[in-house]
């Protein structure tokens, strides 16, 4: 299409031709008040900016709309017919409004939220009680699983924001960082490594049976990456808290998020083991289908994430 013919078709659409629903308004309100000034009161626009907008109505329709006089504003014979069709298109804006505002009220109704297994655990309850606040009548629903379950529900559209908490963001997703962690090793206070005074080296770490989540979780995708994909498990397990549970119980060493181990370091039920050359910091991130930007809760709770 040349530059020409493009502007012709521009100029033949609708939105051309058409008065925008603001000068249809005020035309309604003309013909109901009789005075250009007082329907300029009602819409909260001053008179002179009334006068200019019925002007270039009538330069775009090609017709004159209201006669003025000192006696007020009364439309003209064309001005009475173009009024009709007005009220139509402003009614039809107000049910297309309508609906609009039904649809938001139906997605803000509810928000599900798919969450590895240490942000759901550790960091969501916060975050969801602060948005109750927000938005009391808001239904939420929490997926938890692993961090390539987050990502399979988004994809699937069962999930409007997801938490994860790997290396790398899943394939297909946007993401944004929200907060940082970083993963120890913990060991039953009778364990050995409960009493070593030195540091504990990455190749005694790789070399020995540990229990560890599950192949696809966060946790995991940061250890094997750390270790070179050399971690042995002792037991795999699916949760943070039945990987804590059986570390507590002297099953044996544990990988686990600070996040997580907090009050049983603080009650000796768990030992920290310093590491000497391994670092196990990842970030946290919020995600969601790539292009499609959180909005109505999932929005109000990204922004808490960050607060």
């Amino acid at each position: 299409m040349t530059q020409a013919a493009e502007g012709q078709f521009r100029a033949g659409t609708l939105a051309h031709r058409v008065p925008d629903l603001g000068a249809l308004e005020l035309l309604l309100a003309v013909a109901r008040l009789g005075s250009l000034g007082g329907a300029a009161r009602e819409l909260g626009i001053t008179q002179p900016a009334a006068s200019s907008r019925i002007r270039s109505m009538e330069r775009q329709l090609g017709v004159a709309l209201v006669d003025r006089s000192p006696r007020g504003s009364r439309l003209t014979d064309a001005g009475a017919l173009v009024t009709d069709w007005a009220r139509r298109i402003v009614e039809a804006a107000e049910a297309f409004d309508a609906g609009a505002q039904a649809l938001r009220d139906r997605r803000d109704s509810r928000l599900r939220v798919a969450a590895s297994m240490t942000i759901a655990e550790y960091l969501l309850p916060g975050w969801l009680l602060a948005l109750r606040a927000q938005r009391p009548d808001t239904a939420v629903s929490l997926l938890a699983g692993n961090s390539a379950a987050v990502a399979e529900r988004l994809l699937a559209d069962e999930a409007d924001l997801g938490f994860v908490e790997g290396l790398t963001v899943p394939t297909g997703l946007d993401s944004v960082v929200i907060a940082h962690d970083n993963l120890i090793v913990v060991t039953a206070p009778g364990h050995l490594w409960a009493r070593r005074r030195r540091p504990l080296e990455g190749s005694e770490l790789a070399a020995t049976p540990l229990i560890l989540r599950e192949k696809g979780s966060g946790t995991r995708q940061v250890l094997d990456a750390a270790l070179g994909g050399l971690a042995r498990p002792l037991i795999e397990l699916s949760s943070t808290t039945a990987v804590k549970a059986a570390a507590v119980s002297g099953a044996g060493p544990a990988v686990l998020s600070e996040l997580a181990v907090g009050e049983e370091l603080s009650m000796r039920r768990l030992v920290s083991v310093p590491l000497a050359d391994v670092a196990l910091a990842r970030d946290l991130r919020a995600v969601w289908p790539t292009g499609h930007r959180p909005v109505g809760p999932a929005r109000d709770l990204l922004s808490l994430t960050r607060g």
